[in-house]
């Protein structure tokens, strides 16, 4: 393995990151800080608690989800995608290094700083609402997990888009919505039994109540269900990468 391409796709990568501090760290630190105030205040005034864990501190790990989810996909989609657009992807391409170590470097820098990004939420959080983790290395599990699986969604995403405004499509129509409807504030529970079976067939569920089960022990679905799930798609993902280097899709001219 050429450790030297990694590491140079990597640390570029992650120095875009220092460069545009505000919009890549502080803004969803900010934005996800309001939804916390806005819906436990608004919401956590009716709803004292579910599951026996206070509302503010049961929506903290869907909150940390949904920045996670959103932070992976832009990262990885951007971090590809602007190489194509100003044509230094043949670059990369023609270095000696493998489709593996090009996907490597840049799934591993987004997953990175979204899992960064990830645990500034939950020690911001901490400072508000008490907050236990019943099971630390469970939830870092979930963390990277989830991180990487979605860094690669966003790696396939840059890829297919041919502009800027295709970039936001899946992120802002299809993620964050399902994010919403998965759980985020609320137990499954809560719903008619329709909407539950509905809501299963919601991807975003699994990964949502396996975080939340490494905090509070209450799941929406079992532990198991979560893993298989979660993992299921990350292995989808590894094989659309695999058929994109393979046929050179958007890749070559």
């Amino acid at each position: 393995m050429n450790l030297h391409g990694v590491k140079a796709i990597y640390l570029f990568e992650m120095a875009r990151t220092w460069r545009t501090l505000l919009q890549s760290v502080l803004a969803p630190v900010i934005s996800t800080s309001l939804y916390f105030f806005v819906f436990g205040a608004a919401i956590g005034s009716r709803i004292t608690e579910v599951d026996g864990v206070s509302y503010g501190a049961f929506i903290v790990p869907g909150l940390i989800m949904l920045s996670l989810l959103m932070q992976s996909v832009m990262n990885a989609s951007f971090g590809i995608y602007f190489p194509r657009f100003i044509g230094t992807i043949y670059e990369i391409l023609s270095a000696p290094v493998s489709y593996f170590e090009i996907v490597l470097g840049y799934v591993g820098a987004a997953a990175t700083k979204s899992a960064l990004l990830g645990l500034i939420i939950l020690a911001t959080a901490s400072l508000i609402v008490p907050i236990e983790i019943a099971h630390p290395i469970w939830m870092m599990f979930f963390l990277v997990l989830t991180a990487v699986t979605f860094s690669l969604l966003g790696f396939i995403l840059g890829i297919w888009a041919d502009s800027f405004e295709r970039l936001q499509i899946v992120p802002m129509l299809i993620i964050t919505p399902l994010t919403f409807l998965g759980g985020s504030f609320y137990s499954i529970d809560m719903l008619p039994p329709v909407w539950q079976t509905v809501t299963l067939f919601n991807p975003i569920v699994y990964l949502i109540s396996g975080f939340r089960w490494s905090f509070y022990e209450n799941a929406d679905v079992s532990l198991g269900i979560s893993v298989t799930m979660t993992l299921a798609f990350l292995v989808l993902c590894l094989m659309i990468v695999r058929g994109i280097f393979r046929t050179g899709y958007r890749l070559r001219p």
